[in-house]
């Protein structure tokens, strides 16, 4: 994934790649401080720090932050080295960073889109029974910037004969960041028809539950899972997640994963499996925006270079990490807690390429299931249940679909 050139192959599938001894000495510097051989991790450091640059070439950004995360998991937590390597950005830096990259990347926009048209197309199905109602439980609101296309979507079907009600229940981290996002949202569904009736509905993550949630009479009702289940950071809360999900009886639950398997339990295994995604996350920025651009460093230091340093000391702070698991252990994971999955339908997929075909810059879209080895590509998996968004030859997120099985609906109080 990691490559020197914007023609070349990745750093590691191409042993000619000037990058590659700075990726062999990251990894000997991972080992030796795995091994607690802190005098050649001292030395390794010293190197790597000599050759990397935040404003160098993708190879030398993303090996940056990971050196970074290393010295972090050297130092106590009350050394002030370690806060200036860790520092958080603030909220409105990480915000900014957030915009930058929906702005210039299919990224978020491809999670965004695709779980989008799989709510609408379940709407659409239930629509003679369900009083033209539709209800979203979004479990990681954040910005707010999945909900816009949805909105605008559903006021074009929305005629003064056929009123339709959007309500989308939002989850947030902070009452302001939940204010911004219902002020936004309906700032952008007055500029539509007013047949379209919407309402946004705030609940702070951690002290809000949904047992007695506010339903309308055979409304459709979406559950939206984009991303959220990667935060958590045990399979208990997974667990008891989806278990709350299955309970709500939803029309449709729509799931985004980040792809891979960093929650494994060894640090070398999780540090490598976290150097491939990240590295096709920076590698895939050369198609979008140049090296010397404000927006991508800010990109790379508020977003990307936090949650590099984040997950390579999880374990130092006695947290668990948040769990990342490829498409086959997450479906195996759904059908156990009693979901089926559905099929993506051929809209999803066209939307999904012509997204691709206006965001990328420099190289042939690849949309076959398997093959090709530059640029983006989007591919349909599990016989049409399952399109990813990948970077060469590694999947970066996965939109699926599913379904309760309503005979198996568990009979234990759902906890959120």
């Amino acid at each position: 994934m990691l490559r020197e050139d914007h023609r070349r192959k990745g750093v590691v599938e191409d042993g000619n790649n000037n990058g590659l001894p700075l990726i062999h000495l990251l990894l000997s510097t991972a080992t030796s401080i795995d091994e607690r051989n802190y005098c050649a991790t001292l030395e390794n450091l010293i190197e790597l720090y000599q050759t990397v640059s935040l404003i160098g070439d993708s190879v030398q950004r993303v090996v940056a932050y990971f050196a970074d995360g290393l010295a972090a998991r050297l130092l106590t937590r009350k050394s002030p080295f370690y806060d200036m390597v860790m520092e958080e950005p603030t909220s409105e830096e990480e915000f900014l960073a957030f915009t930058d990259l929906y702005r210039v990347s299919p990224y978020y926009q491809f999670a965004h889109f695709t779980a989008n048209q799989a709510i609408l197309e379940a709407y659409e199905e239930e629509e003679e029974r369900n009083n033209k109602a539709l209800h979203v439980i979004d479990f990681d609101v954040s910005y707010g910037f999945q909900w816009p296309s949805l909105i605008q979507s559903l006021s074009e079907k929305a005629t003064s004969g056929n009123r339709i009600s959007l309500r989308i229940t939002g989850f947030g981290n902070n009452l302001k960041e939940l204010q911004e996002t219902e002020a936004r949202l309906v700032s952008f569904s007055k500029g539509f028809s007013n047949h379209l009736v919407f309402e946004f509905q705030g609940l702070l993550r951690g002290s809000s539950r949904l047992i007695n949630l506010r339903r309308k009479k055979n409304e459709t009702l979406a559950v939206n899972l984009v991303s959220y289940l990667n935060t958590l950071s045990s399979f208990m809360k997974v667990s008891d997640t989806l278990g709350l999900v299955h309970s709500l009886s939803p029309s449709i639950v729509v799931l985004v994963k980040q792809e891979g398997s960093r929650s494994l339990k060894t640090f070398l295994s999780r540090f490598t499996e976290s150097l491939h995604y990240f590295a096709a996350m920076f590698d895939s920025l050369d198609d979008c925006l140049p090296l010397e651009s404000a927006e991508r460093l800010r990109i790379e230091k508020k977003l990307l270079g936090k949650e590099i340093k984040s997950m390579l000391n999880y374990d130092m702070d006695g947290v668990d990490c948040p769990k990342y698991e490829r498409m086959e252990t997450w479906k195996t994971r759904m059908e156990h807690h009693g979901f089926v999955g559905r099929k993506i339908s051929s809209k999803c997929v066209i939307q999904a390429k012509l997204l691709l075909k206006m965001r990328t810059h420099y190289y042939p879209l690849q949309f076959e299931e398997e093959g090709g080895s530059g640029g983006f590509r989007v591919s349909e998996r599990d016989e049409g249940r399952v399109i990813s968004l990948g970077w060469q030859n590694r999947f970066l997120l996965t939109v699926s679909a599913w379904q309760p099985i309503w005979q198996n609906r568990y009979s234990f109080i759902p906890r959120f």
